[in-house]
């Protein structure tokens, strides 16, 4: 079978994850099997459209002394040259896998075979621009009601071509979302559960109509928690600081790099604890951090400049 960028939907999936697949792709991995999208189709009714989690990672497309390679984002600082199965960041799938362990969502693939999966189908793709990767480990068992226990459990993947997140060469302005941030009592922080987005959704929804370019989220306290996909960090007094882990935020790889890249490059301190809204309006500096987002800075919050 020959695998060609295609403009047809990608993979129907149903509910939250048909959302996610409906867009350019060319091929997939789904239940082992490498997929032209065209022909891949999952049951509406697989428990999938409730309970399923994700990575997201990025390959970046260069040119170089007339050979075609891709350049792969190891956590969204740190860019790596050569054979593609030796860069998709282990950080991610690893971080996939113990989400899954939350979720009660089996994985018998290491994280080195998973990582190898997400560049077979980069590679089989061919797309000649900067893609984007989704592995999903989801709930296949084709069942219905809220249970996770007996349910069958299965593991994809698909590439999209996708630029820039947010601009970030402009900087973002921010509004702080009249959204709460999802407690971990309710679903767990450090699963990046999709069915979790829809409280992403609608704080980044809720900004981009009142004129803004990203949320951020508070805590059930009304601390600040994250942007509605990103991690938050500010700087005041020299510091770099962020908020608590428990203030129900994703334990973030990209900003786990930028700590340590300030301890180590910068000599700044660094420090886990809970954020106030007002501090943002007076913060030295304030930035989201992310795959998509890499380091974005924050110009504004709530019509403040920063």
């Amino acid at each position: 079978m020959e695998f060609r960028p295609s403009r047809t939907v990608g993979s129907l999936v149903g509910g939250a994850l048909a959302a996610w697949c409906a867009v350019l792709a060319a091929a997939l991995v789904v239940r082992g099997l490498m997929l032209d999208v065209e022909l891949s189709v999952i049951p509406l009714y697989v428990a999938a459209t409730v309970f399923a989690l994700l990575a997201l990672l990025f390959a970046y497309w260069t040119y170089s002394l007339g050979t075609l390679r891709y350049t792969i984002d190891r956590n969204a600082l740190t860019i790596t040259w050569g054979d593609i199965r030796q860069m998709v960041p282990l950080s991610q799938i690893e971080r996939l896998k113990k989400s899954a362990h939350i979720m009660h969502i089996g994985l018998p693939q290491s994280a080195q075979e998973l990582s190898d999966i997400c560049a077979s189908v980069v590679e089989r793709c061919g797309f000649r621009e900067d893609v984007y990767i989704r592995p999903i480990a989801y709930k296949s068992g084709q069942v219905i009601g809220p249970k996770l226990d007996g349910v069958e459990d299965d593991f994809l993947c698909f590439v999209i071509p996708f630029g820039n997140y947010l601009e970030v060469d402009a900087g973002i302005r921010c509004q702080t979302s009249t959204w709460r941030r999802v407690p971990d009592t309710s679903i767990p922080a450090r699963a990046k559960v999709n069915g979790l987005y829809v409280n992403s959704a609608l704080a980044k929804t809720e900004a981009v109509e009142n004129g803004f370019d990203e949320a951020i989220m508070l805590n059930d306290d009304g601390h600040v928690s994250e942007g509605s996909g990103e991690n938050l960090a500010m700087v005041r007094h020299g510091r770099l600081i962020t908020p608590e882990r428990s203030d129900n935020v994703l334990e973030g790889i990209t900003l786990d790099s930028v700590c340590q890249l300030a301890r180590d490059e910068l000599g700044m301190e660094v420090i886990e604890r809970t954020i106030d809204r007002s501090e943002l309006y007076i913060a030295d500096e304030v930035f989201l951090t992310g795959t998509a987002a890499h380091i974005s800075p924050v110009i504004e919050v709530d019509r403040r400049a920063v």
